[in-house]
């Protein structure tokens, strides 16, 4: 028998969402990241904004979408940014990269340093900072006196929370038992560490954190001699992901290499710019010079 009380509405669920919430959270997630929120991930957002929405007493989408888009909420668009990034990442991951880094383009530039020159890598997505750490532990393996050179690695991301993660620059032992020795040591130096292990200073002092978002106005003036951009792009809509290419081909300097993740591919504009130099990889080619007209 059905109890008067059984008939009362029910409070909806926190993460209840309309056709219409899950549009206009679309739309958010496309204009503030360049995300192409499909469906799929959209239900694994939600799932993630469960557990604050029920902290913040909202029982809808709706009612979540209309806080974080009122003026003051930027800390809660922070939870927002990181409900919906991807951050899956290990040291030296896609490793023909780094022996192409090693092998092709490290030594040049190392010798640039030497003479005065300026060196400057990118790691854009640099999520918990296993790669910008795996890209300083290359340059002061061929170079251990890197220091006192002008060689920087700066590694930005969107997400403040895995930015503090990096740059506390420790991690579980058994991530670092994961890795070969001779990388192990690179990376953390042949101290022995019970249940964290630290990066060693002389790779650590190489790298510099920033947040950035990609899709967003970027404050740096010089070009980079390198940047890696891995497994970012593919989520992006297909117009910022093009675009993105192009303003990373504008930030290189010529002859400058591009690394991208193993399911990407430059299209767009970008690729007039970008040789294929390996794998996943692109070089920037120089700029035609003018030709001069003799009188």
């Amino acid at each position: 028998m059905t109890s008067r009380q059984d008939l009362r509405p029910r409070p909806r669920e926190a993460g209840t969402a309309t056709p219409a919430d899950l549009e206009r959270l679309a739309r958010v997630v496309r204009s503030s990241l360049g995300i192409d929120l499909q469906p799929a991930k959209s239900s694994v957002v939600r799932q993630r904004l469960g557990a604050r929405m029920r902290e913040l007493g909202l029982s809808s989408l709706g009612a979540y979408l209309d806080l974080i888009e009122a003026p003051w909420a930027e800390d809660e668009r922070d939870n927002l940014i990181s409900a919906t990034t991807t951050n899956v990442t290990h040291f030296f991951r896609e490793a023909h990269h780094f022996e192409m880094l090693e092998r092709d383009v490290l030594p040049g530039l190392i010798d640039q340093a030497k003479a005065g020159g300026r060196v400057r890598i990118w790691s854009a997505g640099c999520s918990t900072g296993q790669e910008p750490f795996s890209i300083a532990a290359c340059i002061v393996g061929l170079c251990p006196e890197a220091a006192q050179f002008d060689i920087r690695v700066l590694a930005t991301d969107v997400d403040p929370g895995v930015l503090d993660q990096a740059r506390d620059a420790t991690y579980p032992v058994a991530e670092a038992e994961l890795l070969p020795p001779e990388r192990r040591r690179a990376l953390f130096g042949e101290s022995k560490h019970a249940g964290s292990a630290k990066i060693r200073d002389a790779v650590l002092g190489l790298v510099s954190f920033k947040r950035l978002n990609l899709v967003k106005t970027w404050p740096m003036k010089h070009p980079f001699d390198v940047i890696f951009c891995r497994n970012v792009a593919i989520y992006l809509d297909k117009t910022v992901r093009e675009d993105l290419w192009r303003r990373f081909s504008d930030a290189l300097r010529d002859d400058g290499v591009l690394f991208i993740g193993h399911s990407e591919r430059v299209l767009g504009s970008a690729i007039e710019r970008l040789d294929h130099a390996g794998t996943t990889a692109y070089r920037k080619r120089p700029a035609p010079r003018p030709s001069s007209s003799r009188i």
